[in-house]
């Protein structure tokens, strides 16, 4: 039989190597947790738990919205008629020309070796765009990048095989046919966040997402880069925000009060690092399954639901009317060129 003092000098060893054995596997898992990668999950869960989910990635702590809080409305024409606003009061610049440096950009960003990637939608008709859609980028989107195009279409044979410089790729991604563009339009917030989570964010640094019925007519460039983008809708860019299209039904969760917004952003145009656009996609998609589940459509469908996010998650860079412009209104003194406008049918 062990002496007393002989026992308790063995438990207090074995208590001691417990105690070191833990705390190396604290350790060791801290260190493994720190280098997992980034996860992106798709998400098919056809039950309400989805609307509370939101996407974790390791070591970041999840975003915040901005509280609402009754502001004055920015003006994009505050200053003067023919001058652009270039700050907004959450300090995100708003782009137009001359309010940067393109070489200095291009020497920043050059050497970051960035891969940015491009969607659009070429459903029925729409294929007929596509052609002059990737030649003029060619021509003006993000020269010296490597860029990816995604086309995302029902009709495979009919996207034309355009000649793509050092760097491009285009993929084509076959999307199934539906039944009205309404439906086509609600969609395109799953498909591109399932698009990110399945493929883009191995592939892509940034990502815009751009409507097919466009065309570059201008550079484009690195100016436009940053962790969430949005652009000013040519139509409302100069009117007070009552009068902005927003969804006014409080049934919807797009409902915009009428004391609420900064601009009126359009659909046709956004974009930012691959993960933020995933979230915002992903966020948006989740408000139409909640209208869809409701038997509600907002009254400009996907646009509405972009319009109700911004609101609450601010873009860092507003892009000015130029990179999102309708060339049957006339070009106003303020806007110096135009960089990417609809075309004719």
């Amino acid at each position: 039989m062990l002496h007393p003092a002989m026992r308790c000098h063995r438990l207090a060893l074995g208590l001691g190597f417990c105690l070191l054995v833990g705390t190396a596997l604290c350790a060791l898992w801290l260190c493994v947790k720190n280098w997992l990668p980034f996860s992106y999950v798709p998400y098919y869960l056809p039950c309400p738990e989805i609307f509370n989910m939101k996407l974790q990635y390791k070591g970041e702590k999840p975003f915040q919205p901005v509280a609402p809080s009754p502001y004055p409305q920015p003006k994009l024409l505050e200053q003067r008629p023919t001058e652009l606003l270039t700050l907004t009061p959450w300090l995100a610049p708003i782009i137009s020309e001359g309010t940067f440096n393109p070489e200095l950009l291009q020497h920043i960003y050059q050497p970051l070796n960035l891969t940015i990637g491009l969607t659009a939608f070429a459903v029925g008709k729409y294929t007929d765009f596509v052609q002059r859609f990737l030649e003029s980028a060619e021509r003006f989107f993000m020269h010296g990048y490597r860029v990816h195009y995604y086309i995302f279409t029902d009709d495979p044979k009919a996207i034309p095989r355009v000649p793509l410089g050092p760097g491009r790729l285009l993929s084509v991604i076959p999307i199934r046919e539906r039944s009205s563009w309404e439906e086509v339009s609600m969609r395109q917030m799953e498909t591109v966040s399932q698009h990110i989570a399945e493929r883009a964010h191995r592939e892509v640094d940034y990502l815009f997402c751009l409507s097919v019925d466009m065309a570059f007519r201008n550079p484009w460039g690195p100016e436009t880069l940053g962790d969430l983008v949005a652009a000013i809708h040519p139509g409302y860019y100069a009117v007070p925000r009552h009068q902005f299209p927003y969804e006014r039904r409080h049934v919807s969760t797009a409902f915009v009060a009428d004391s609420e917004g900064d601009f009126y952003y359009g659909g046709a145009v956004f974009g930012g690092r691959v993960g933020r656009v995933y979230e915002f996609t992903r966020g948006c998609h989740m408000a139409i399954l909640a209208d869809k589940a409701n038997g509600i459509m907002a009254a400009w469908q996907e646009e509405s639901h972009l319009n109700r996010r911004f609101i609450s998650h601010k873009p860092s860079k507003v892009l000015s009317p130029e990179y999102l412009w309708d060339d049957r209104k006339p070009r106003p003194s303020s806007l110096k060129l135009i960089r990417f406008s609809t075309v004719d049918d």
